[in-house]
């Protein structure tokens, strides 16, 4: 038989701490599981599911190196005042102040809100003279995403991509709205915004002949189509503030049947943050 051994109180007491399993809080499991859903998700997405277009649909009636053709700066505006307000309002709402944009297919003007100050705006286009005069923009780079689809940037880089009147040009949109998502951060926004202009010949022949509806439910597709994004969200208008001088409320009713329609489509990588 084993001799019996006197146990002090405090070794008692300490014997019991060793055998007892510490368990954290509800709120701190809450909170560490919710952390690591966070991550996974993050992770989570990019891969291109289906191809929305065939090669037909992805054909031009001008077929001359887009480098080429964009190869004279067209230093205007392509859509009337009224949509690049709302365009500019729109961006005011979903991008942060003090986040880092990359305005794709960009030109002379990014038409970003003034007051609002980004950390970095990248322009990304076809014509480095036309982007030389963006003054929004930090730095910029040339390159034709219809013959290389991809950005060198780090995954999750930018808080806001942009594009401006020009998703009707890309011959490789699935591929494009996947590099997208890749740079995004995870929260992050696309803005694609259109109208009824174009440069025809330059236009894939998906878009050509659309209507306004057949074109935003195409840009929906085209986020549908690579996983991770939010449900795409087609907005028509964008609430700004009236010009209520005499020559405001002139030229309203004066643009009032003549407006470009104003049409964006917006998606989140992930999820949409709450302050946007």
């Amino acid at each position: 038989s084993f001799p019996s051994v006197a146990m002090s109180s405090s070794t008692r007491l300490s014997s019991s701490l060793a055998s007892t399993r510490v368990v954290a809080p509800p709120s701190a499991r809450l909170a560490r599981r919710a952390a690591a859903s966070t991550r996974c998700v993050a992770e989570a997405g990019g891969t291109i599911m289906r191809e929305v277009l065939d090669r037909s649909q992805r054909t031009k009636i001008n077929t001359v190196d887009d480098r080429n053709w964009y190869s004279q700066p067209r230093l205007c505006t392509h859509v009337d005042d009224e949509f690049l307000a709302q365009l500019t309002q729109l961006y005011r709402e979903r991008i942060p102040a003090g986040g880092k944009v990359l305005d794709m297919c960009s030109s002379w003007i990014s038409h970003l809100p003034p007051e609002v100050e980004y950390s970095e705006v990248v322009g990304h286009g076809l014509n480095a003279e036309e982007l030389g005069k963006n003054r929004r923009l930090s730095r910029f780079f040339v390159k034709n995403l219809n013959e290389n689809p991809t950005f060198a940037a780090e995954d999750q880089t930018y808080d806001a991509v942009l594009c401006c009147v020009s998703v009707q040009y890309l011959q490789r949109p699935e591929e494009v709205f996947a590099e997208v998502y890749r740079v995004l951060k995870p929260g992050g926004v696309f803005i694609v915004s259109f109208s009824n202009r174009m440069f025809y010949e330059k236009a894939i022949s998906a878009w050509r002949d659309g209507t306004g509806f057949s074109r935003a439910q195409l840009v929906k597709q085209y986020f549908q189509c690579v996983s991770g994004f939010t449900k795409a969200e087609v907005i028509t208008e964008v609430g700004v503030e009236p010009d209520d001088s005499v020559f405001g409320k002139l030229k309203r009713f004066m643009k009032r049947s003549s407006s470009d329609p104003f049409y964006a489509v917006v998606g989140y990588r992930n999820y949409r943050r709450i302050d946007a």
